[in-house]
């Protein structure tokens, strides 16, 4: 009886240990942990969602967009409030630029009046931002500066082209071209040079000699381009017995430039030449010769409007000087301002432009700036004895 009560429980035993262990055993066979790295991989689907990034340079395209090559026409009829803004007011040239300017809206037909405003003399270019600020708060559709302040003018620039006005500069741009669109080019800043040295041996002969520079203001920016670009050309073995004495300034003022003329005289003895880049300076120091008797001792070259310089060619005190048309320079730059604030033009490097009965002109990189872009006119004129009643007769 006790061995079968015995055999009983054994097998009583093994039936719950083979019932029991089930709920036991589930963690084994579950390994959650293990599972969620190899259903996760965040790392090799980035390349698939950063595709947009190789379509960036289609986005850029207008930047790159260059011009059609078309001979671009005005629009006319437009209008367009225009500043036109020399270096100063009272001076020859720039009134024949004004013509020049004032002929072309004429034919642009234009019917706002243009604004013809400067300070009132030489060495009052920082005034031209004053002027360039109001204009901006006045709201005017352009502005063509003849820049006698160097970069001073820059941040006016800048806030005038910030506020969507077209800003060109002619006659003299602005030097780290910020703020302006193009420059209208008289001539090749560098041909000047060339033009004064030759000017300078053709008066002082094959011997050379000694001179000295009357220049219009130290922030003229076509002035101090001439200059350097003549120095380029002393520097050249051929000119070694050309001597550059030293540079001054008579800030475009006549009696400023007389007396910086005549204080030439007296510290240079031996000075046979000024040469100056301005038709103040060179009208100034013509006259200054003349008047002191020198003429046969210091001749008188440079820059000068003919109509100025006929009386000094005739008597020797300026055997030859050299320009280019005032008038011209005007009427093209309005031509080039008026198709920018129209929308005709972009103002951009490439375009072609046709600029009424002056033809067709490309906006180009200036070449003689680190940055810019220029509208090249010319060319020069050279004046002696031989042409100067012609390039005054009516």
């Amino acid at each position: 009886m006790i061995k079968k009560l015995m055999i009983l429980g054994v097998v009583l035993t093994l039936v719950l240990s083979a019932c029991g262990p089930a709920t036991t055993e589930a963690p084994a066979t579950e390994p959650p942990a293990t599972e969620m790295p190899a259903t996760e991989m965040p790392a090799t689907e980035m390349p698939a969602t950063e595709a947009p990034a190789t379509e960036m340079p289609a986005t850029e395209a207008p930047a790159t967009e260059a011009p059609s090559g078309d001979v671009v026409k005005a629009t006319p009829g437009k209008e367009l409030n225009m500043v036109f803004l020399p270096k100063f007011l009272g001076n020859a040239v720039f009134d024949e630029a004004h013509a020049g300017a004032l002929e072309a809206a004429e034919e642009l037909q234009n019917p706002a009046e243009l604004q013809f405003l400067a300070p009132a003399t030489g060495g009052e270019g920082a005034k031209q931002v004053e002027i360039i600020t109001n204009a901006t708060t006045q709201g005017v559709n352009a502005i063509m500066l003849s820049n006698n302040a160097g970069d001073q003018v820059a941040p006016a620039a800048q806030a005038a082209r910030d506020a969507g006005i077209a800003f060109v500069t002619w006659d003299s741009p602005i030097p780290s071209a910020e703020g302006e669109q193009v420059f209208v080019a008289q001539v090749d800043f560098a041909e000047t040079g060339q033009v004064m040295a030759d000017m300078a041996r053709n008066i002082l002969g094959e011997d050379g000699g000694k001179f000295a520079v009357l220049s219009a203001g130290p922030d003229s920016a076509n002035q101090n381009a001439w200059i350097a670009a003549m120095e380029e050309v002393l520097a050249q073995p051929e000119n070694a017995n050309l001597e550059l004495l030293e540079i001054v300034y008579g800030n475009d003022e006549t009696e400023k430039s007389t007396q910086e003329a005549l204080a030439l005289v007296d510290k240079y003895p031996d000075m046979e030449l000024i040469m100056a880049p301005t038709t103040v300076g060179i009208a100034a120091a013509a006259k200054a010769m003349q008047d002191e008797g020198l003429c046969e001792t210091v001749k008188v070259s440079g820059l000068g409007l003919p109509a100025e310089m006929v009386s000094f060619v005739k008597n020797g005190c300026s055997p030859e000087f050299a320009l280019w048309s005032f008038k011209d320079l005007g009427y093209l730059t309005y031509y080039l301002t008026y198709m920018i604030a129209s929308g005709d033009l972009q103002g951009v490097e490439g375009e072609q432009f046709e600029a009424g009965r002056m033809g067709t002109y490309t906006i180009e990189k200036d070449p003689t700036r680190d940055v810019g872009l220029r509208v090249l006119m010319g060319p020069f004129s050279q004046y002696n004895a031989d042409n100067i009643d012609a390039a005054v007769s009516p």
